[in-house]
């Protein structure tokens, strides 16, 4: 029989975890307290410790993250509607949603070819006299970050929001704009999380956090995100319904504590890729001796776009699942037709042409990685 390559199976993720997380969904159902209470609490408390930050707020997922970030700022007072965000232009679609959802204007920037994180390098090229924040998107788990993006944010006193849904337990090099931090979470003015169930830390289910050491934008975001409320029956904002289900929190619980040993899984498996992969018609993405600047979400490879679904199909031919992370940018979605009609991004839309994303999951075995690869350069 024909071996198979899975390129993620949720099951065998959770399968270290399985009777605790059994336990920790009886305990919530036992506690009679199906919204907020101490599961809710005790993960944002755990969250705010690996994140180094003050405040961290369970929210419903990572979109309503981002997005109640941006609505609180608004209701702050530092932000109004029609201002421009700064975002990479290979994101996944949510970092543009959250935007103009909040009435704010996305200007995306071009990736850099090889780390297709934000290029800080010509940040310049696309600030204008409405620019008032900056969304860093640490991409497939890499930290975008840097001195650049420091000395310009600052040069240009712009809101940093770090979108960190594919990268918890991640780490900079460069310090935060506290001087002093360097984990992703606490590197800008706030972030937002996921836990959608694929990544690093997954729920079983939809998920989502922010972080910040601000507490005037902590206190509004916990409000918009309860109706507006800060206490029972008096809403201060017009707000929604986006909490943390205590269920989702308790999953948390377990898998928080174990940030590490599956990041360390994933960059063993990265390693394993770079050591064996030889052909020369695929580019690798970048990877350093220190395992935490990229705590690898996805392995994603750069190949000749007009072989990538010949490639892929062949792959799959021989067991091999992969993915494409994100086969159509953000600017060239139909929701956006009109919004950017007159704008190119030739980076962009080169790498979503050209990207395969390769099994990466703790689960996958190594020595599945291995015979990954040798199929790779067979194949390709």
């Amino acid at each position: 029989m024909k071996p198979r390559y899975p390129f993620l199976s949720l099951d065998q993720t959770n399968a270290p975890y399985l009777d605790r997380l059994k336990a920790a969904a009886c305990r919530v159902i036992d506690s009679g307290r199906y919204i907020g209470g101490e599961e809710v609490e005790q993960f944002e408390t755990h969250l705010a410790e690996i994140s180094q930050t003050k405040y961290a707020i369970g929210v419903a997922n990572g979109l309503d993250a981002l997005r109640l970030i941006l609505r609180a700022y608004i209701a702050i007072g530092k932000l109004s509607p029609g201002d421009h965000v700064l975002v990479p232009a290979n994101t996944y679609i949510a970092t543009f949603l959250s935007i103009t959802d909040s009435g704010l204007t996305p200007i995306p920037v071009e990736p850099h070819p090889v780390t297709m994180n934000i290029d800080t390098s010509r940040l310049d090229q696309f600030i204008t006299p409405a620019t008032r924040a900056i969304i860093p998107v640490h991409l497939y788990g890499r930290v975008a970050w840097d001195t650049d993006l420091v000395s310009f944010s600052r040069k240009h006193n712009l809101i940093v929001i770090e979108d960190n849904a594919q990268a918890i337990g991640a780490r900079s090099a460069t310090p935060g704009l506290n001087g002093t931090t360097h984990t992703t979470g606490s590197l800008g003015h706030a972030a937002a999380f996921s836990f959608y169930p694929t990544k690093n830390i997954g729920a079983l289910g939809d998920a989502g956090a922010v972080t910040t050491n601000d507490p005037q934008l902590a206190e509004t975001v916990r409000a918009l995100a309860n109706y507006g409320s800060n206490r029972r029956y008096h809403n201060i904002l017009c707000g929604f319904n986006s909490r943390l289900d205590p269920i989702q929190a308790a999953m948390l619980n377990v898998k928080l504590k174990h940030v590490s040993i599956e990041n360390a899984a994933r960059f063993d498996r990265a390693v394993a890729y770079h050591n064996n992969i030889s052909t020369p018609r695929v580019t690798l993405p970048p990877i350093s001796s220190t395992p935490t600047d990229c705590v690898w979400h996805q392995f994603v490879i750069t190949v000749d776009p007009s072989r990538r679904d010949y490639i892929r199909q062949q792959l799959l031919d021989q067991g091999v699942e992969t993915d494409i992370h994100y086969p159509t940018p953000p600017h060239l979605q139909p929701c956006y037709a009109d919004t950017f009609s007159n704008i190119s991004l030739p980076v962009t839309e080169r790498l979503a042409r050209s990207i395969i994303s390769l099994p990466i999951s703790p689960g996958t075995p190594i020595l599945d990685i291995v015979d990954i690869a040798r199929i790779v350069n067979n194949t390709i």
